[in-house]
């Protein structure tokens, strides 16, 4: 009998009912004043009268009033690079311990975000709160005593001056509580390894010694792993070589691309959990099963507001336009989309993460992630989010039984006009008009929008089919495999022309 597992099970339980009822609308009031008062005295606090602030009868409309918006461009280039010229109680008290390094989805320069002690601290209780919201799912008692396998970035941090610089992932690796070390693979000496591919041979390697209940980490990187260790070791599916593989916690990305090819992988259905683990702090995650919604961190040490996503108020450049409304968690609807805005315990401030978000449950503070401020495809009017694009996919998928688990596109303009120019990453034989004709028609009958601009500007959709393997070449060379890199979803006319100068060389 599993008595451990029991044991730990009977705990999440009991601490999960004497938690509570929550109200994320008191949580994050009471947040927004914490954080004021700890950073008043900083060079930023001072400047943008903290203490003024907290005076008011309405602290979050003089909070929002008073303290512009800042993407990551302009909060680093006014602010954070005093940081890297030894000041100190910039935009938060002290120096930051780590820097979290991201390019994220855009480009080859890294950005450089602070990562405070007390982040660390924020990072880890969301983990242990999501921890907790496992009494919700029904996992059998002996799950609790089985491997966690975490495939995120290297933990072999770069020493740089007074702080250490990595991706969030292997930051947050290198301090995982010591409790946990026991359950968490593939252990330090591995997860230490910078170069992916070798990591995960080592990974392979050890794989027939671990008995693994749970994998985290981005889902194209999870899936190439995935198929190492199953070609390596003559098997049919994953849960030949770990049987006892119950749960995957997605994050990074929308797991519904990769959904119908990561199950091809799994011997049975498993639980996907979703999260959203940011380099800017944990955000939210899924903590019930009746929903893939995500519930907002709404008392650990970041403030949310949102604004409403109307492509008038997003710039060029992705970034926000100062006379855009912002919204307090009381003021959200449901079904709308909303760019998302936080400030957080590492001095960031009004800050524009570049995500957008939908409200699922507003009482309950639940969300999905829509998209990308910088993918949103508004070309010739057609209004696109990367979850409609999403969804497209799925139904292609659907439609002529196919895994695709990698895309991008762009508004592309070609002689006779624009086209919405799609690059899909799959090993099937399909016809690319057969394929166009079905985006097409799911992207009309899903968005007014873009039925709208197909009726005036925009053409159709062209579709070109390449190997999976080729957006992982493009990452390699444009980034670097593994960790926290994403594929960008939508492409500027520029990127796209590298895209397919690139896609032609791998022909």
């Amino acid at each position: 009998m599993p008595i451990i597992g029991s044991v730990i099970k009977g705990i999440i339980d009991v601490t999960d009912v004497l938690s509570g009822e929550e109200n994320p609308i008191e949580e994050q009031q009471e947040v927004l004043k914490e954080l004021l008062e700890k950073a008043a005295e900083t060079q930023f606090g001072k400047a943008y009268g903290f203490r003024e602030i907290l005076k008011s009868d309405e602290v979050p409309k003089e909070f929002s009033k008073k303290v512009p918006y800042f993407d990551y461009n302009g909060i680093s280039d006014q602010w954070w690079y005093k940081l890297h010229e030894g000041e100190e109680n910039v935009t938060w008290p002290g120096n930051p311990d780590y820097f979290a390094l991201s390019s994220g989805t855009t480009g080859k320069t890294s950005k450089r975000i602070p990562v405070t002690e007390v982040m660390i601290k924020a990072i880890r209780w969301a983990g242990i709160k999501q921890v907790l919201a496992l009494s919700n799912f029904e996992f059998p008692s002996d799950f609790f005593e089985k491997g966690i396998l975490m495939l995120g970035s290297s933990t072999d941090l770069i020493e740089k001056d007074d702080h250490l610089e990595g991706e969030i992932s292997g930051i947050s690796a290198s301090n995982i509580p010591s409790w946990f070390r026991g359950y968490y693979k593939p252990g330090e000496e591995i997860a230490e390894i910078d170069d992916w591919d070798e990591r995960v041979e080592k990974i392979v390697e050890k794989a027939p010694d671990w008995d693994i209940g749970g994998l985290s980490g981005i889902p194209s990187w999870i899936e190439l792993m995935l198929k190492e260790v199953i070609k390596a070791h003559g098997l049919k599916n994953i849960h030949e070589i770990w049987p006892n593989l119950e749960v995957y916690t997605s994050g990074g990305v929308a797991f519904g691309p990769y959904e119908k090819s990561f199950n091809a992988l799994m011997g049975r259905p498993i639980t996907v959990i979703d999260t959203y683990l940011a380099s800017e702090g944990f955000i939210a995650f899924q903590s019930r099963p009746e929903t893939d919604a995500m519930k907002l961190v709404t008392n650990n040490g970041i403030y949310f507001e949102f604004v409403p996503f109307d492509p008038d108020y997003i710039l060029e450049d992705g970034s926000l336009d100062q006379n855009a409304p912002s919204l307090t968690l009381s003021e959200v609807q449901e079904g709308q989309d909303y760019v998302l805005i936080i400030s957080t315990v590492s001095g960031t401030w009004r800050y524009l993460i570049g995500d957008t978000i939908e409200f699922t449950d507003v009482a309950r503070a639940e969300i999905k992630i829509t998209g990308r401020t910088k993918f949103f495809l508004n070309t010739v009017g057609s209004q696109l989010s990367v979850n409609k694009l999403d969804d497209a996919l799925k139904e292609l998928e659907h439609a002529l039984d196919i895994e695709v688990p990698e895309y991008t596109l762009c508004a592309k303009k070609y002689k006779d006009g624009f086209y919405h120019s799609w690059y899909l990453g799959t090993n099937a034989d399909i016809d690319p008009k057969k394929a166009a004709k079905v985006l097409d028609n799911s992207l009309k009958e899903a968005n007014k929008n873009y039925k709208v601009a197909r009726s005036k500007a925009l053409e159709g959709v062209k579709v070109f089919v390449v190997k999976p393997d080729v957006f992982y070449e493009w990452n390699d060379q444009n980034k670097k495999k593994g960790g926290q890199v994403k594929m960008e979803r939508v492409m500027g006319e520029e990127k796209f022309s590298e895209w397919e100068d690139f896609v032609d060389k791998q022909s």
